[in-house]
């Protein structure tokens, strides 16, 4: 068990669902993670022998990554050969009596197995089901490899990082893959509050990579639409809304949002510019973007002499949004963080303690939790198996013929 918030911990809303989750990696199991914080019974299908291969990404203690604590954390693991027709044959019987089947495999692998959607609707016809691909179930690309980079990138966030004619940079985390998860978990939430209100009735949800991260793109389309605009890296800067950028101080960076019309004359009072706050050509968003050089390079002669702790608490006292650029130990060192339990103390199966985030969203009514630690490699294969009928001695025969581990 873990031990994780201030509080007792709430069963959560959506106690009661059966979540089976097929997917590897990022997209899908973070989805399953989502809905397993606020609930849920994930139970998570492994391969034999392997499991997913999350389990040796980034940095290992004791033979698995930290990450996978935090990946899969409440959900119970059944190591099963999805490839064996006895393995197949159990998936059907853990689907027919689940709420939501979760999988991000290559469009086609689960019709290979017999397992599309329309064979599983026969047996379970309220089943919900994510897809998440690279591309989607259709379309010109269904069938190409897709992962959360190269989404990134036709999702047109990758044109945008970085500096102007430079080489696009990647955001540092895995970005697309996560955006598509959260995509996944809305369309869940979505289908099966459909499902409680029309009849109970079921559905797909297809969600494409590079679609997940194009939602997020803002304004991009319709301004090359409406004017031919082909939106370009930035560096630290955001277009077309100003003043807002990174400035150089003593002992590192501050971010600085000054683009509200009365918190751009705070922030040039304070920095001892009133003449640019109390210009008529700078009152508005459109005025300052035509002269943003000028006001980067006004605030930046403020900023560079000062540290940023100073520059924090005197932008702080007249209201004006500063951040600074935080590394994990300033996270795990804020008292902000800690006061909201977004760090929890967690123990692993081997015993370990380890810090890990908190969940998110806050729901004050129903608030999610860690309610366990994440599995080891078919560590509930039996007890699932159990659950849905197998006897001791069918469990033993099954794990003979390596259908489970």
């Amino acid at each position: 068990m873990t031990n994780t918030t201030n509080g007792p911990l709430a069963p959560g809303a959506l106690q009661g669902l059966r979540i089976i989750e097929m997917g590897q990696l990022i997209a899908g199991p973070f989805a399953g993670k989502m809905l397993g914080e606020f609930g849920a019974d994930v139970i998570k299908i492994e391969a034999p022998g392997t499991g997913d291969p999350l389990r040796n990404w980034r940095l290992i203690k004791d033979g698995t990554s930290v990450w996978w604590q935090v990946q899969s954390r409440n959900k119970r693991s059944i190591a099963l050969d999805l490839r064996s027709a006895e393995g197949q044959s159990i998936a059907r019987k853990l689907i027919a009596e689940a709420d939501v089947l979760i999988e991000n495999f290559r469009p086609g692998t689960l019709e290979d197995w017999g397992m599309g959607y329309e064979e599983l609707a026969k047996l379970n016809p309220g089943l919900v089901m994510l897809r998440i691909s690279g591309y989607g179930q259709t379309g010109p690309y269904r069938d190409l490899p897709g992962f959360g980079a190269i989404g990134e990138a036709m999702g047109g966030l990758r044109h945008l990082t970085g500096e102007p004619g430079k080489v696009p940079v990647r955001c540092g985390v895995s970005i697309g893959d996560t955006l598509a998860a959260l995509h996944g978990t809305i369309g869940i939430l979505t289908a099966l509050y459909h499902r409680k209100v029309n009849g109970g009735q079921g559905q797909v949800i297809d969600v494409a990579l590079n679609e997940a991260v194009f939602n997020v793109m803002e304004s991009l389309i319709p301004e090359y639409s409406a004017f031919g605009a082909v939106r370009e890296a930035a560096g630290s800067a955001l277009p077309g809304i100003a003043p807002s950028n990174a400035y150089r101080c003593s002992d590192g960076f501050v971010l600085i949002a000054g683009n509200g019309d009365s918190i751009f004359k705070r922030l040039m009072q304070a920095i001892g510019r009133d003449d640019l706050g109390a210009d008529p050509a700078l009152a508005d968003n459109a005025g300052r973007v035509e002269r943003v050089a000028e006001l980067d390079q006004a605030i930046e002669a403020w900023t560079q002499s000062r540290t940023v702790e100073q520059i924090l608490q005197t932008l702080g006292e007249v209201r004006v949004p500063a951040g600074k650029v935080y590394t994990a130990k300033d996270i795990s060192e804020d008292p902000h963080y800690r006061a909201r339990d977004m760090i929890l103390s967690q123990t692993t199966r081997d015993g370990h303690a380890l810090e890990v985030p908190g969940v998110v969203p806050k729901l004050l009514g129903t608030p999610g939790s860690v309610r366990s630690s994440a599995p080891g490699l078919g560590d509930d294969t039996d007890a699932v198996l159990s659950e849905l009928g197998f006897s001791a001695q069918d469990i033993a025969a099954l794990r003979g013929r390596k259908v489970v581990a």
